[in-house]
């Protein structure tokens, strides 16, 4: 698998326009597989940060030789922003343990003794289950009794954090910054309700996204170095919102986004699981966004990579799409052999394409799999 470029530059070339040595390949594993390859209980790595998730998907990165870097999008407890000495304001206690070692947590305002509505429940061999109700483990809305998390590993926060997380990512890939805005302004049931009965306080949040951009890019343009690229968000756009809704809500903010981002010579990211051929479309027409990604196949999606590649190839840069459960997770190492070299055939043409999977690759992803699709890349991928 000999190769001209690094990670980081083939990466680079990539999203600034120029062609690589190869078809980069960044399959999504965030984050269960690097969870899993730490080999220790995940809670070790969601809650006491031994490693914390950054670490251990920087380690999977070049354990696999993976393109990477698109997959930090969630570093820390803080902001990169937050100021370093800042106090954070919550604080996450264990109100429930099981005899497997699981156990259930609730976040409560230190200042107000505010418990969150609900509580997270960690376990050995998954990611934190979230947004569950206390009565779903037959707890109090506020707890009667609870323990405080010890023993965790600290790190540092803000500004440190993300100079931490490039030097230890190298050449390995890119990392990029939070735009400060998403692409999913409506992103739950009670939230379109809200909006179909009065849209006006849906609109307020559109407008109050965009000054938070604003704010945003007069920070980021100071910075030294500045970020690689820029997260736009948002899973599931076209999940809650119709594109009639994106065009109102999130447009707007997406378009001014990028174009100051352009303006810093910054290139710009969403991923959006699920329907996304319509968001495509938006984006390379209508907005200066580099990257979209994941252009998941039906059914959870309904994006064609060479109908995309054709339409809109010379104008957006695209990242997908090999199934997660039936290539990656369930098919044989021919399976995915064949599956990206279809990619490759359908996008891969003049560059301007990222081989990569449909959303986050399942934690049992057989290591073999993954190992193909690289190999695959810069092979068969050469240009």
């Amino acid at each position: 698998m000999q190769s001209c470029l690094s990670s980081r530059e083939r990466l680079l070339r990539v999203l600034h326009g120029r062609m690589p040595d190869c078809v980069p390949c960044c399959p999504d594993i965030s984050n269960m597989v690097p969870a899993r390859l730490t080999g220790k209980p995940f809670w070790d790595v969601y809650v006491y940060q031994d490693p914390p998730i950054w670490k251990a998907q920087i380690d999977a990165l070049k354990r696999f030789d993976i393109d990477g870097g698109f997959e930090l999008n969630r570093m820390g407890p803080v902001d990169v922003f937050f100021p370093p000495d800042a106090a954070i304001p919550t604080e996450e206690r264990i109100v429930k343990r099981f005899p497997d070692g699981s156990f259930v947590t609730q976040s409560c305002h230190k200042t107000t003794e505010r418990w969150a509505p609900n509580v997270i429940y960690y376990t050995a061999g998954n990611p934190p289950g979230t947004n569950i109700h206390p009565s779903k483990f037959g707890l109090p809305d506020t707890p009667t009794e609870w323990e405080p998390i010890t023993g965790v590993k600290q790190w540092p926060r803000g500004m440190e954090l993300w100079k931490l997380i490039r030097q230890e990512m190298g050449d390995q890939g890119i990392v990029g910054l939070n735009s400060g805005m998403s692409t999913s302004i409506l992103n739950n049931p009670e939230a379109v309700y809200a909006y179909y009965d009065d849209p006006t306080s849906s609109r307020e949040r559109s407008r109050q996204m965009l000054k938070r951009v604003e704010q945003r890019m007069e920070l980021i343009a100071a910075m030294d170095p500045k970020p690689d690229f820029l997260f736009c968000g948002g899973s599931g756009t076209l999940i809650w919102q119709t594109p009639e809704i994106v065009r109102e809500l999130v447009l707007p903010v997406l378009k001014r986004t990028t174009e100051m981002a352009r303006d810093l010579g910054i290139p710009t990211q969403v991923h959006s699981c699920g329907p996304e051929r319509e968001l495509v479309k938006m984006a390379a027409l209508e907005t200066e966004l580099t990257i979209i990604d994941p252009l998941e196949v039906p059914p959870m999606g309904d994006c064609s990579l060479a109908e995309l590649k054709r339409l809109y190839g010379d104008q957006i840069v695209l990242k997908g799409n090999l199934h997660t459960t039936e290539v990656m997770l369930r098919g044989s190492v021919d399976d995915v052999r064949a599956a990206s070299r279809q990619a490759i055939d359908d996008a891969g043409a003049g560059g301007g394409f990222i081989l990569s999977t449909g959303d986050q690759c399942g934690r049992d992803t057989p290591d073999e799999n993954i190992l193909a699709m690289i190999e695959t890349a810069r092979t068969y991928g050469r240009y």
